[in-house]
């Protein structure tokens, strides 16, 4: 059977740059799952092809599969060599390190998951993200032991830190002098589910976006994602949205940063079409894509 060819034209990427320069990155959660093959994926493209394509599309995707289980070294350097360049992973960390009681004792699932192979990203090797469970609550000196635990580099590449806290006992200003402390970004999670506060703690930005509707073919409507376009755009050349929540109003250095947002649940249908939305705010678009037949 004949199928899409996922063949390009053999040009980079072009990294997307929102004001002045700085560098947003704009994507979904992993890229295997079976409705974006009605309404995301060419017709008939093969599955082992849907990186490929969906990198292409895309300037990031956080990976998920790395927190539930333990990937083969031969598993990123494929991930590596199938996207373009300019394209940036983000990995979600092993929930062994954080679903514990004593965050202090997780040093042996830290490194188990860094010294998996992640390097073999190599340049596209983007943010680490440490999700901690919902019930999870603040406990200074536990969470800090655990920050102190976060290794700064791997095989020679640098590593940047992401906290995914997911209770409302983080919300104080002891947590952010902490977080900045160990320079890991903080996730703004858009979201009425988890608390959502978007003070900055390290020269990064990291979102997930949580809101999309079925109902919206974008999943966002048009003024929703207009607002998001001026998020990046003030993340990106060193200010701060005024819009949107935070604990202690502290004023960050004026400084260019790279923002990463990633449409990463809600109607999970939508996140591509939510995530090429945005990135066309941002005047980027997706290098050119030849379809055509090959054997199967």
């Amino acid at each position: 059977m004949a199928e899409a060819s996922a063949k390009t034209t053999g040009k980079a990427a072009r990294t997307p740059e929102a004001a002045g320069g700085a560098i947003a990155r704009i994507g979904i959660g992993g890229w295997n799952f079976a409705p974006w093959r009605d309404n995301f994926y060419p017709a008939r493209l093969a599955q082992s092809r849907e990186l490929e394509y969906a990198s292409r599309q895309l300037t990031a995707i956080e990976i998920n599969s790395t927190y539930h289980g333990t990937q083969k070294r031969s598993a990123f350097a494929k991930w590596r060599d199938e996207t373009p360049d300019g394209f940036v992973f983000a990995l979600k960390a092993s929930r062994f390190a954080t679903n514990r009681r004593v965050l202090a004792e997780s040093a042996e699932s830290i490194e188990r998951f860094v010294d998996s192979g992640i390097a073999e990203l190599g340049g596209k090797l983007g943010p680490v993200v440490w999700q901690f469970a919902p019930t999870k609550q603040f406990d200074p000196e536990d969470f800090e032991a655990f920050l102190a635990l976060l290794p700064a580099s791997v095989e020679g590449r640098e590593l940047r830190h992401v906290l995914d806290v997911r209770h409302e006992s983080f919300m104080t200003p002891d947590y952010l002098k902490l977080a900045r402390k160990y320079k890991a970004a903080t996730v703004f999670t858009d979201s009425d589910k988890f608390p959502s506060f978007a003070d900055l703690t390290a020269d990064f930005v990291y979102a997930r976006l949580m809101r999309s509707s079925e109902k919206l073919k974008s999943g966002y409507a048009p003024k929703a994602l207009d607002a998001w376009g001026e998020r990046v755009q003030a993340w990106a050349s060193g200010g701060i949205p005024e819009d949107l929540p935070r604990v202690d109003g502290k004023a960050a250095a004026k400084r260019k940063r790279e923002v990463f947002v990633f449409f990463i649940n809600g109607a999970k249908e939508r996140a591509p079409a939510a995530a090429q939305a945005l990135l066309g705010r941002l005047g980027w678009q997706a290098p050119p894509w030849e379809a055509g037949a090959r054997g199967g």
